[in-house]
């Protein structure tokens, strides 16, 4: 068993470029930008100058509100080096989910680029600012990504770089021993599907040994290249893909938007071993009409994670894409992320199936919610979890961590899951996406699985609709095939004899596409919300 690094994210970087220093670290392909881990080390070296140099502290936050651009990346080890936490934003955040954020998190820095799809950051940011009122009496700073000129207001990223002058190297030597591997260094916010989001606080210790035991698991070294398309203010850009790179001396390869073109494009012409996504990309991708034309030749591993991955989606990534080695991740943000993974070795039943073993230095249990007792083998219940991984808490919440957080160190997932003999999990649901109807317990997972063996069917999303006579009744969400016409009789008859009566779907939606959230998750309650409204438009 790996044992755990015990170093600060600057520590650990330090040793992988005194190891790697001239090979590539990242790769930037569509834009033309490369550098090799020297480079980028001395880079982020200047820009942690900089955040000294305007009067950042340890323990100051500092929110990054980007796409995938290079300065994002560079930010991240950058402030882990002279000991800011990062606050990541999530691109498709509004007026009132910044101000939130910027006011609970205390954040004492914002850099942002221009706008994403259609939204203006800089428009948002200033309007919030020209209140007389306005709550951000914290944020001194609002820096801008971007080379066209600066907003008024704002500082641009050349002549925020200026301030790394101010700075000797002996100083950043001096912030980054000064710095503790228990420190938190990275405040992620959960999506808030219920209440307001929560700030989870990882630690350098958290995420450098989360990224090690996951590159550990994907077989991931420093010859292997790695195309990152899923967005870096997710767990699943920053830690799954970024920080297990960089353990291990890995290329980074990211894509600053996803686009299926551009990610294939990407893989065929900088012969990336790796690729990341969450089911909905690989979907995407293996959809185009063009997906034949590119040479996927050099991938091997990668991760599908985020959402459970559909067993069909599974098969065809393995055998039209060639990644025989992907494995599968589960965990949630407050487990650093990751909790469980399978092994490159493992079985297409074991990855199509379950969602691996618990990692190394992890502890998993699987309990009745109802008593908090352990569960027997393959009995299903709630997912509990404790180790190195859990984070530090809810950022200036203590109540709601002390719910998160039991008094024996355990975290409680609100996932439903069953773990056989051998420990492998399988996650079987949300607790609260259990459908109750008439007394019986459904799992939408279990319906999913079965209807993704339709042939017409692209994606399918399972939920639970109010009924006044079962207490709820059941709905599929369906995405069908380009030419097919599937009707809900079709739907029925395929049912019909394969599953249980009451497991089929009282009500079928046809749709083009999913409301999701900017990391590719799927909003089950807002499918929810909208089924609503179509069953009242039939009545």
């Amino acid at each position: 068993m790996n044992s755990l690094k015990q170093v600060t994210i600057g520590k650990m970087f330090q040793e992988t470029v005194q190891e790697f220093g001239s090979r590539e670290a990242i790769v930037y392909s569509k834009e033309e930008i490369r550098y090799t881990y020297q480079e980028f080390y001395e880079e982020t070296a200047k820009i942690a100058k900089a955040l000294m140099g305007i009067g950042i502290k340890k323990g100051d936050h500092i929110a990054v509100w980007a796409t995938n651009v290079p300065e994002w990346l560079l930010l991240q080890f950058a402030t882990a080096r002279m000991g800011a936490v990062l606050v990541t934003v999530n691109t498709s955040y509004q007026v009132h989910e910044l101000e939130y954020l910027l006011q609970q998190s205390d954040s004492a820095a914002l850099f942002l680029i221009d706008g994403y799809k259609g939204t203006s950051y800089t428009e948002m940011i200033q309007s919030i600012k020209s209140r007389a009122s306005h709550p951000l009496t914290k944020l001194k700073h609002q820096i801008y990504i971007g080379s066209d000129s600066c907003p008024e207001g704002m500082t641009g990223w050349n002549k925020f770089l200026m301030h790394a002058a101010a700075v000797s190297d002996a100083e950043l030597e001096q912030r980054e021993s000064e710095l503790d591997q228990h420190d938190a260094i990275n405040m992620q916010y959960t999506s808030g599907t219920t209440g307001f989001p929560k700030g989870v606080m990882l630690t350098h210790h958290n995420i450098v040994n989360n990224g090690y035991l996951i590159a550990s698991s994907m077989k991931l070294t420093h010859k292997d290249r790695l195309c990152i398309p899923v967005p870096f203010f997710h767990c699943f850009g920053c830690v799954l893909s970024t920080m297990a790179a960089v353990t291990v001396g890995a290329c980074m390869v990211p894509t600053i938007e996803f686009s299926p073109d551009l990610v294939l494009e990407t893989v065929e012409r900088e012969q990336c071993t790796g690729l990341q996504g969450v089911p909905t990309m690989f979907i995407a991708e293996l959809s185009l009409d063009s997906f034949p034309s590119y040479d996927l030749s050099s991938l091997r591993t990668g991760i599908m994670a985020g959402s459970p991955c559909p067993i069909e989606v599974m098969k065809k990534v393995m055998d039209q894409m060639g990644m025989n080695e992907i494995t599968i991740c589960y965990g949630q943000t407050e487990a650093s992320p990751v909790i469980t993974q399978t092994t490159v070795d493992d079985s297409i039943e074991r990855k199509v199936e379950t969602v691996g073993k618990p990692h190394p230095h992890v502890e998993v249990k699987i309990i009745n919610p109802a008593t908090g007792n352990e569960m027997p083998s393959n009995e299903q219940g709630e997912l509990c979890t404790r180790g190195y991984h859990v984070m530090k808490g809810y950022y200036k919440m203590p109540e709601a961590t002390s719910e998160a957080i039991d008094a024996d160190g355990w975290l409680h997932t609100g996932d439903l899951a069953s773990m056989d003999e051998e420990g492998y999990v399988k996650i079987t649901g949300r607790l609260k996406d259990m459908i109750i109807r008439g007394g019986e317990n459904i799992y939408p997972r279990e319906i999913e699985e079965f209807l993704y063996r339709h042939p017409d069917i692209v994606d399918v999303q399972v939920i639970g609709v109010p009924d006044e006579k079962y207490g709820e009744r059941t709905a599929a969400c369906i995405r069908v095939r380009e030419g097919a016409n599937l009707t809900m009789q079709h739907i029925k008859e395929y049912c019909e004899g394969q599953i249980a009566f009451y497991k089929i779907p009282e009500y079928c939606f046809f749709m083009d596409e999913y409301p999701m959230t900017a990391s590719g998750k799927i909003q089950k309650f807002k499918l929810r919300e909208q089924a609503l409204d179509w069953i009242k438009e039939r009545v």
